[in-house]
C-alpha cells in the first residue's frame, strides 16, 4: 500500500468507549496508506504514554505523535525516558509532541499555567538528554534540578512536535519544534497566516523553515456518516472548544466576539454540565446548533468524499504541509482516503518521512 504522509488522522476520536479502540484504529490507518497516527490527551482513558505505546506496538510503518502532551505533568527524566523508548521501540517513527494544556483544567486541577518560556528550556532540556549529556544544576524556565541523566552513551535524534494556537505558540514552534500542529476550525486566511508565522519564525531562527512541517487540523466528516454522529463531530467539538478556550479561537479566527457572548449567555449552554461533545444528546447539540453561525463551522471537509477532497487538497494550497484527517476513525475516513488516493498528485510528497515531524 502506497505510504502518504502527507496524511494523518488522530485515533480515539473524541469520547471513545474504551482505549482498546486504538488497536484496530492504528492496524487500519496503517493498512490504509495513512501517514501518521496522532494521540491527544485526556485525563481519563487517554492517558498519552500508554496508547503510543500501544500504537508503537501494533504498527510497522505508521508515524505516531502525542499531540499533545504537557510537560508538566510529568518529570523531565520521566518524559526524556519515554520518548527515547517511543523512539527505538518504533525505528525512529515517533515525535514527542507538546501543548499548553487547558488553562480551566489546569486551575482546576492545581497545575501551574505553562509558559514560553518554560516550554522552550524544556525543549532544550530533552534534546540535551537524549544526547547523552549530564544536566548538573539545572536552574531555569522549566524548574530547578540537580542531576538530570539518561545514559552518557545515547546520541539520539527524536523530533518534537507543538500544538500551536496563538502567536506566542507559533513563533516558538518555528524556532524550537520540528513540526507545529494547529488547531480544528481554522479559516484559510488562519491557516495561511498561522504557517507563515511558523515558517518566519523558523528562518528568524536560522533554521530552514521547509523542514518544520505544519500539519493543517481538518475536520473531516463526510456526509456518509450518519447524521447524528455528524452533528456531534461538528456542532458538539466546536462546542466543546468554546466552552474550553473560546476566547482564543474567536480571536484566532478574527471572528465576531458577540456570538461568543451570546452562546455563552444561552442558559442552556451556560447550565450545561460537562463538554458537549461527550456528554450531549442529540436534542441537546440540535438545540444550541442555531447558535453557531454555519461560517463557524465551514472550515471543515464536508459532503460526499470528492468534494471533501477537494477541501483538503486546498489545504495544502493555503501552505499546509500536511492534514490531519480529524474527527473521524480510519474506518469513517475510508471512502474519502480511497479518493484521495486516485486524485494524489504523483512525487509531490515523496520528500516527506513516515514520523511526522521529520
Amino acid at each position: 500500500m502506497e505510504r502518504m504522509n502527507e496524511l494523518g488522522f488522530y485515533t480515539l476520536a473524541g469520547n471513545p468507549k474504551s482505549p482498546r479502540d486504538l488497536i484496530d484504529e492504528v492496524v487500519a490507518g496503517e493498512a490504509m496508506g495513512l501517514g501518521s497516527a496522532f494521540i491527544s490527551e485526556r485525563f481519563n482513558i487517554k492517558e498519552a504514554v500508554t496508547l503510543s505505546g500501544a500504537a508503537g506496538a501494533v504498527s510497522t510503518e505508521i508515524g505516531i505523535a502525542t499531540a499533545a502532551t504537557n510537560h508538566t505533568t510529568r518529570h523531565p527524566i520521566v518524559t526524556a525516558s519515554y520518548a527515547t523508548t517511543m523512539h527505538r521501540l518504533t525505528g525512529g517513527r515517533f515525535s514527542l509532541g507538546l501543548g499548553r494544556g487547558i488553562a480551566p483544567l489546569f486551575n482546576a486541577f492545581g497545575l501551574p499555567p505553562i509558559t514560553t518560556a518554560q516550554i522552550e528550556d524544556f525543549v532544550g532540556l530533552m534534546r540535551r538528554l537524549w544526547r547523552g549529556e549530564v544536566v548538573v544544576g539545572h536552574d531555569g524556565p522549566a524548574g530547578r534540578y540537580p542531576l538530570l541523566v539518561l545514559d552518557p552513551e545515547f546520541d539520539e535524534d527524536i523530533p518534537m512536535t507543538f500544538t500551536a494556537f496563538g502567536p506566542n505558540s507559533l513563533a516558538l514552534g518555528g524556532r524550537a519544534f520540528d513540526a507545529v500542529v494547529l488547531h480544528t476550525f481554522f479559516t484559510d486566511e488562519t491557516l495561511e497566516r498561522c504557517v507563515h508565522d511558523v515558517k518566519t519564525a523558523a528562518e528568524r531562527a536560522d533554521r530552514d523553515p521547509a523542514k518544520v512541517r505544519v500539519w493543517s487540523c481538518f475536520a473531516t466528516i463526510g456526509d456518509h456518516i450518519p447524521e447524528d454522529i455528524r452533528l456531534k463531530k461538528t456542532v458538539g467539538r466546536l462546542a466543546t472548544y468554546l466552552q474550553a478556550y473560546g476566547d482564543l479561537l474567536v480571536q484566532t479566527n478574527r471572528w465576531d466576539p458577540a456570538v461568543l457572548e451570546r452562546f455563552r449567555a444561552d442558559p442552556f449552554v451556560a447550565g450545561f454540565r460537562g463538554a458537549f461533545d461527550a456528554k450531549a444528546s442529540t436534542e441537546d447539540l440540535e438545540r444550541i446548533a442555531p447558535l453557531l453561525p454555519n461560517e463557524w463551522l465551514a472550515p471543515a471537509a464536508t459532503g460526499s468524499p470528492e468534494q471533501c477532497v477537494g477541501k483538503i487538497q486546498q489545504q495544502f494550497e493555503l501552505g499546509a504541509d500536511g492534514v490531519i484527517l480529524h474527527g473521524a476513525s480510519p474506518a469513517e475516513l475510508a471512502p474519502i482516503v480511497d479518493a484521495y488516493r486516485s486524485k494524489r498528485p504523483e512525487g509531490r510528497f515523496d520528500h516527506l518521512a513516515p514520523n511526522p515531524a521529520a
